[in-house]
Parts: C-alpha cells; structure tokens; sequence
C-alpha cells in the first residue's frame, strides 16, 4: 500500500498539476493507494484558510474522498505513536507531531509514504519513505 502525504495530494490537486506526478500517481493501483486521517484533516484545513475554499472543499469532495481510502490513527498506530515518540525523543531526534502519527499509521499497516518532505521522515525507523515530488518543485 502507498499512503500519501498532504504535499503529494496538494500538488496533485493544483490547477496544473505536474503530468509526471499524475502518472506516477495513476501508474499505482487505485486499491492500494490512501491517505491518514491526520492528511484528511490538513487537507480540509488548507482548503478553509484559502481564499479558495469552496472551490477546493468541492475538489476534495469529488477527486479525493470518492478515490483514495482514508486510514484512521487507530490503536494500532496509537501504540506505534506512543512507542516511536518515546524512541525518537531519548535519541534527541523529535518528530512533529502530526508528521509523527501519520508515520504511526503507515508502520501500522506495512505501507510505503509517498511525500516531497522526505528530510522529515527519514530518520523514523522502519518507514519507508519515497520522495514523489524531487521532480515537481
């Protein structure tokens, strides 16, 4: 399974979005493909502080929710949180918050990250992590 991150479906959601991320994304079976609760909720976060906001809460409405799974921070991934964070911060290495559930909830289910901010997710053990948008920036 590939989760992605809230840039990924952001640049994937622009008026021109870029052709090589929306064939890498289609190139992906639609069954395997989500986003974490936490994602979900920056996503309708983003789209309320735009001055766009009913054009991208339509857009969310029709292109994201009807295809992409939403995976809930659940107590699988609570326990996973709980234990990383605890990890992450005697090795002086803290992650944010909301970076640190969604990393969680990918461990939880064995999935693969897709983002453009792979500097902050890197250094969580065990995830993997691939860099979507080296090429859309």
């Amino acid at each position: 399974m590939l989760v992605f991150d809230t840039d990924v479906v952001s640049f994937a959601l622009r008026r021109s979005p870029p052709p090589a991320l929306l064939r890498r994304i289609a190139a992906v079976d639609p069954s395997e493909q989500a986003i974490t609760s936490i994602t979900a909720g920056e996503l309708v976060y983003g789209a309320h502080r735009s001055d766009r906001a009913e054009v991208l809460l339509k857009r969310l409405d029709e292109l994201v929710w009807p295809n992409l799974r939403v995976l809930a921070f659940d107590r699988a991934a609570a326990v996973r949180y709980g234990r990383l964070r605890a990890e992450l911060e005697r090795a002086g290495r803290p992650v944010s918050e909301p970076d640190l559930r969604i990393a969680a909830v990918c461990l939880s289910v064995g999935a693969t990250f897709a983002t453009g901010n792979v500097r902050h997710f890197a250094h969580i053990p065990g995830l993997r992590v691939e860099n979507w948008l080296a090429d859309c920036r």
